[in-house]
């Protein structure tokens, strides 16, 4: 009953009249900024999207509650219907032009629609869309060569599949089968996924259904802000030394965490946490994972993957998300001899390396070199970090700031004391923020963080607006 609720809440909302900008008339709206009537500037931009003629808000609305699952959900008061997007801009309906600070959920580094992916992509698909890695294909071997260039260490062996899902999926499967050992470490408050092994290592409630969940242990999170320990990294470590010896046989098959927690409101980890787990876990003989499909992919931008920021080297990396720019691709690496586990059986994924994607994932690379977009999500990120403080020192709401580069947080308490999660404020601001067009994400387990991901073109001008905008929001309350 809750889900026909929140599909027919959805049609219900994209009906309602004159609340698109604000609760303002039509003609009001004609008339306004293209980011509403007295908002501040968005940065001049030289790209207008062609008239928009297809179906309009509400009917898509309409088509999405009765035939797409009732477990989809969406920001703000009225959705919005996106149809165009360019860098780091993208486009309703109206040809309405917004400032996505989002990036698809941490998904596109490049910008959106980047030329040179899609010249790639279109290429690609004029020659073969699809063979099977059955047959031998140049994308697919590029794109892995290029990625492992990437790497550190002795990893250089590729597995693609379709997703960040699927990818973890497959490292545990990897870790299980090398060591022989079934228990595997997470971190509390960690997401990676939605199948089976990977809800299994998930742990937030939010995200997990009551099914068979077997053979996975939630260690304490290294949370500088909320976490016991504050900010010593190897005293919240001593956690997974007691899981191993109260928790298991004493070995292990591994251990799996983000660098920087993405889905639990971009947590990054207490310094020093990942040297000081990944030798508890190897001397009980199990494999360390970093799952990178937020983190990585230069969004950091003080390093290319997230882990690098620990200074430690995995047995094993998962990606997705910024390696495709938003086409569907992951990715596990690992060893040449860990990688010699799935030849005990027949292992095959039927897109896994598709020519497109592979060819789109490859561009990506291409272009974040030549446009220096991980020197730009640096300066830029520490510039937006900077004013993101600033703010916290303005607003007493803002209760943390947090994250590296492109991949900030800023989580929303009542209470700096108690720690109180601003549920309700945090969707009032986001709604505000969208009517000055201002796109954000927001996640954390209270659901209280802005999760700051946009795609790593994003300029100083547009941190900026950014900042302007959240500021004008944040009075409001």
């Amino acid at each position: 009953m809750q889900r026909v609720a929140s599909s027919r809440r959805l049609l219900q909302a994209a009906l309602a009249p004159g609340r698109a900008h604000s609760g303002l008339s039509a003609a009001a709206v004609a008339a306004a900024p293209e980011n509403g009537i007295g908002a501040p500037k968005m940065p001049p931009f030289d790209y207008k999207p062609p008239p928009y003629e297809g179906p309009r808000l509400a009917e898509i609305a309409r088509k999405r509650a009765e035939f797409l699952s009732p477990s989809l959900f969406h920001f703000y008061d009225r959705p919005l219907n996106i149809v165009d997007g360019k860098m780091q801009y993208l486009f309703d309906e109206d040809g309405r032009r917004y400032l996505d600070a989002f990036g698809g959920i941490a998904t596109v580094c490049c910008g959106h629609c980047h030329p040179d992916v899609i010249e790639a992509i279109v290429n690609q698909a004029k020659k073969i869309q699809h063979s099977t890695v059955l047959y031998l294909n140049h994308a697919i071997a590029d794109f892995a060569e290029a990625l492992a260039s990437k790497m550190p260490g002795d990893l250089k062996v590729v597995f693609f599949t379709n997703s960040g899902t699927e990818a973890n999926e497959l490292a545990l499967m990897i870790a299980r089968l090398y060591t022989g050992s079934h228990d595997i470490i997470s971190l509390r408050n960690g997401y990676h996924g939605n199948a089976a092994a990977t809800m299994g290592a998930t742990a937030q409630c939010n995200w997990k259904f009551n099914i068979v969940q077997t053979g996975v242990h939630h260690a304490l999170n290294p949370d500088p802000y909320r976490g016991a320990f504050g900010s010593d990294g190897p005293k919240y470590a001593k956690d997974i030394q007691e899981t191993i010896e109260y928790g298991t046989t004493g070995r292990v098959a591994g251990f799996i965490s983000e660098a920087i927690q993405g889905v639990g409101g971009i947590v990054e980890l207490a310094p020093g946490y990942l040297p000081a787990a990944y030798k508890m876990v190897r001397d009980a003989g199990g494999l360390c994972i970093a799952d990178e499909v937020q983190a990585g992919v230069a969004r950091t931008g003080s390093h290319f993957w997230g882990f690098e920021g620990q200074g430690v080297i995995p047995d094993i990396v998962t990606m997705a998300k910024g390696i495709g720019n938003g086409i569907p691709i992951g990715a596990v690496v690992t060893t040449p001899e860990i990688a010699q586990v799935l030849t005990r059986r027949s292992y095959f994924n039927t897109f896994g390396g598709n020519p497109v994607s592979t060819a789109a994932g490859h561009a990506v690379l291409k272009v974040l070199e030549k446009e220096k977009l991980q020197e730009n999500a640096f300066v830029v990120g520490s510039y937006l970090k900077e004013q993101l403080n600033m703010l916290k020192e303005k607003h007493d709401i803002i209760g943390d700031v947090r994250g590296r580069g492109l991949l900030l947080g800023v989580e929303l308490v009542t209470d700096h004391q108690k720690k109180t999660p601003a549920k309700a404020e945090i969707a009032q601001v986001m709604n505000h923020m969208k009517d000055m067009g201002v796109l954000v994400g927001k996640g954390g387990f209270y659901g209280n963080v802005f999760r700051v991901t946009p795609p790593l073109c994003f300029t100083k001008e547009d941190s900026d607006f950014f900042i302007e905008v959240m500021d004008i929001a944040l009075s409001k309350l």
